[in-house]
């Protein structure tokens, strides 16, 4: 149990750096509470709280002391609606976490189609995290599933891009790959 002297942040988005999470607040415990009430609809997938929430100004970019976003822990857990709902209210699909981890490979990870092609659409790109959802979609031999859709994604940015093709005993070596999200 917490005393009442300690204290906890969210965050919300940073234009500059839309990735970097910005601490907008030091939270009581009872705002922690509050905003824990969230972190675990997220997980639950309780669309009819952020149904009423997100309207009434719950930042959908709101992050949780790991940083994982809400858009994180509805990913990981499943819920491609409350994914989708998110993302219609301005949640940043390419918010990594503390351990650098996407929304999209955690989702590639749990084998969560639905909310894969949800992140896709609304702007995930393969190429971000460590690992990204690329080499995810690598490491669990996913390349014919993944490749061309990661290859077209409208989120995909500028820089290295890796190609999924298949490698004789699995690829190895991928950064973060041994940390569940």
């Amino acid at each position: 149990m917490e005393d009442a002297t300690t204290t906890h942040s969210i965050s919300a988005n940073n234009s500059s750096n839309p990735t970097a999470p910005t601490p907008i607040a030091t939270l009581p415990p009872e705002a922690l509470e509050f905003a824990s009430r969230f972190y675990n609809a997220a997980r639950t997938g309780d669309l009819p709280l952020f149904n009423q929430a997100l309207p009434a100004g719950l930042p959908p970019n709101m992050t949780n002391e790991k940083g994982d976003s809400l858009v994180m822990l509805a990913s990981y857990h499943g819920h491609p609606a409350l994914v989708r709902l998110l993302l219609s209210h301005g949640a940043d699909p390419n918010r990594l976490n503390d351990r650098g981890q996407s929304p999209l490979a955690g989702a590639v990870f749990k084998n969560e189609d639905e909310v894969v092609e949800s992140l896709l659409e609304g702007g995930a790109d393969p190429e971000l995290g460590e690992p990204s959802a690329t080499e995810a979609a690598m490491l669990f031999r996913m390349e014919d599933k993944w490749g061309e859709r990661f290859r077209d994604a409208k989120g995909r940015g500028p820089g290295d891009r890796k190609e999924l093709k298949p490698e004789a005993g699995g690829i190895g070596g991928v950064k973060g790959a041994q940390q569940p999200l």
